[in-house]
């Protein structure tokens, strides 16, 4: 049989034909201004509802609001793809900011719309979202009305939203300019080199401990250097935030982040209740792990260590079968998809220059496409990281037939497709593994994962929920901050971290985004959740595959929890529905454990 032979490079000529110079593209653009004029047209000339009979114009602007969002979605991601392809294009750097503005005064009309609906009379109101026209609208109409901010007046939400540009979102950006300048010297194998933050974080993996070790202390120097710069931008986002959240009337610091989650509180509880009781399998593989490194605990340089030096390289089309192959053993829907994007060339793999280094998947909602970009370097973790995304494109698949406004599902869910893919390929491989070294590799990446979910994660959530307690009542101190960070990875660890960076609250660049705050509990979310699917999927084999897809078509037009009582018929208020997936990771441990009992690991 002939081998097939993927192509590294995507192709973008599907989608727009002649990239940052594209004609077509132009020309998609003048039909976005177009679509956004009527819209304004049709916004300014809706007023409150006063009557029942006004089902048909606000059918009208829905519709158009979902047609105008699928527009900036194929233009979003066709310059997101141009740039992650060549960070150099200036072309595309100029595109890119034609396409803000028009996403600017895109979110203006709709914020007119959501006011509109928040002024509507509650009787009126419950007559006509149940008009037979706005079934498919229902949930996020009425998500729209109940979130709309009526405390602040048009002119202060208008006056907050200059401040933000120059100021709150400034914050933002002079940490990320900051960090991106940052030298840092490091020995490599005896030749001392100047290298990035990332680069600098990147040699947590090497596996040279004394190279692990120096990277981590000349960063931890430049954080003490710099901690109170770092301090003051910090307590700038938060009070910015914090004087917002008052004027609005918003009581607690978590309640707009479990909003755009569409979560309870009560869920995000329970889940972070199994996780701080399931502490102890994880401290358990750390320690084993430490041991195996002669150590008698996990040093925090050491936690990305591989666990073996010998690292066995993989070619793309070998990485492309073997997705295939692991895929198929879950169902065919998902099989065909996978094929069709390694044969029609919707992935850009190569490994070259001035691509962006961050992997990501662009949905393209009008041709129905997705295209995922990385750069494959010919490891296990490269495969993780391509069906990663290739799991969050099939997602996109899913939402094919779903209506423009109802594509959008919350950052809880977003890493769900994603992980249920991993999941499969770790499951896979560990079948097929020839040896305990094989198994190990590959269960020590899985375990990391775990880990990064129940320990890190919960040490940020533990952190900026004590952070913006201190910071209601004034300025943290540097120190302050320092001693938080410290006290929330020794809890969120168990303690059986040693020397972890008590600057995490520096160089963890989630604290600093002023989109929203707590970015942090939805990835522990999108985890278990996950883990918990695919624990029903291997309960019911291929059959699940309808059920899941039916799952992902509801993402975007209903709460988290109504969407897994729908779905898996179980409630995840409950922390019994958290243990199911805990409970595959706490197995991971026991096999690890198990395998490691002895040197010999053949």
């Amino acid at each position: 049989m002939e081998k097939m032979g993927y192509q590294k490079n995507w192709n973008l000529d599907e989608i727009f034909q002649g990239e940052s110079k594209s004609d077509e593209f132009f020309i998609h653009l003048k039909r976005l201004e177009i679509l956004l004029q009527d819209l304004q047209r049709c916004v300014n000339s809706f007023t409150t509802p006063l009557a029942t009979n006004e089902v048909a114009n606000l059918l009208k602007i829905v519709e158009d609001i979902g047609e105008v969002r699928i527009h900036l979605s194929q233009a979003n991601s066709f310059i997101t793809c141009l740039l992650a392809q060549n960070t150099k294009d200036q072309e595309a750097v100029s595109l890119r900011g034609k396409v803000a503005q028009l996403v600017s005064y895109f979110e203006k009309e709709v914020s007119k719309v959501k006011k509109v609906l928040a002024n509507t009379k509650q009787d009126i109101w419950e007559v006509l979202i149940e008009a037979r026209e706005l079934e498919d609208y229902r949930f996020i109409l009425n998500e729209w009305r109940e979130n709309t901010d009526m405390h602040l007046s048009d002119e202060e939400q208008n006056l907050i939203a200059d401040l933000m540009a120059d100021g709150y979102h400034a914050w933002g950006h002079f940490y990320t300019a900051l960090v991106g300048s940052i030298n840092v010297k490091v020995q490599v194998e005896g030749e001392e080199k100047n290298l990035s933050v990332g680069q600098a974080i990147n040699l947590r993996s090497h596996p040279i401990e004394e190279v692990r070790k120096e990277s981590h202390h000349a960063l931890e120097s430049i954080w003490k250097e710099k901690e109170e710069l770092f301090a003051k931008i910090l307590n700038h986002i938060a009070g910015f935030r914090l004087q917002v959240y008052k004027k609005s009337g918003v009581k607690s610091v978590l309640e707009m982040p479990l909003k755009d989650n569409r979560l309870k509180e009560e869920t995000m509880n329970a889940m972070w209740s199994v996780v701080s009781k399931y502490k102890r399998p994880f401290s358990n593989y750390l320690n084993r792990k430490a041991e195996m490194m002669g150590d008698s605990s996990m040093k925090a340089y050491n936690f990305w260590a591989p666990i073996n030096n010998s690292v066995q390289k993989i070619g793309y089309d070998e990485a492309a079968e073997l997705i295939i192959n692991h895929i198929s053993q879950f169902g065919t829907e998902l099989e065909a998809f996978v094929k069709q994007a390694f044969h029609e060339a919707w992935i850009e793999a190569e490994d070259r220059a001035n691509k962006s280094a961050v992997p990501f998947c662009a949905g393209f909602p009008l041709t129905g496409e997705s295209r995922v970009f990385m750069t494959f370097g010919g490891t296990f973790l490269n495969v993780l990281t391509l069906v990663h995304e290739l799991g969050h494109a099939f997602h996109n698949y899913a939402m094919k037939s779903v209506n423009g406004l109802n594509k959008s599902y919350p950052m809880s869910i977003a890493e769900t497709a994603s992980t249920f893919a991993e999941m499969i390929i770790f499951d896979a491989a560990l079948k097929k593994a020839k040896s305990k070294e094989e198994k190990l590799i590959i269960l020590d990446e899985k375990l990391k994962r775990s880990v990064m979910n129940f320990m890190n994660i919960h040490s940020r959530f533990l952190f900026e929920q004590r952070f913006y307690e201190e910071r209601n009542e004034g300025i943290v101190s540097s120190s302050r901050l320092n001693q938080l960070m410290e006290d929330a990875i020794y809890e969120s660890y168990d303690g059986s971290l040693e020397q972890p960076s008590k600057y995490s609250w520096v160089w963890t660049p989630h604290y600093y985004i002023t989109k929203s705050p707590f970015y942090n509990f939805p990835y522990t979310f999108g985890y278990l959740f996950a883990l918990s699917i695919f624990a029903k999927a291997k309960e019911k084999g291929k059959e699940f595959e309808k059920d899941y897809l039916n799952l992902l078509r509801d993402s975007g037009s209903m709460t988290a929890e109504d969407l897994v009582i729908k779905h898996l018929g179980e409630d995840i208020t409950s922390e019994e529905f958290w243990k199911k997936g805990m409970a595959l990771c706490v197995k991971d441990v026991e096999e690890y454990i198990k395998l490691t009992s002895s040197n010999d690991t053949k």
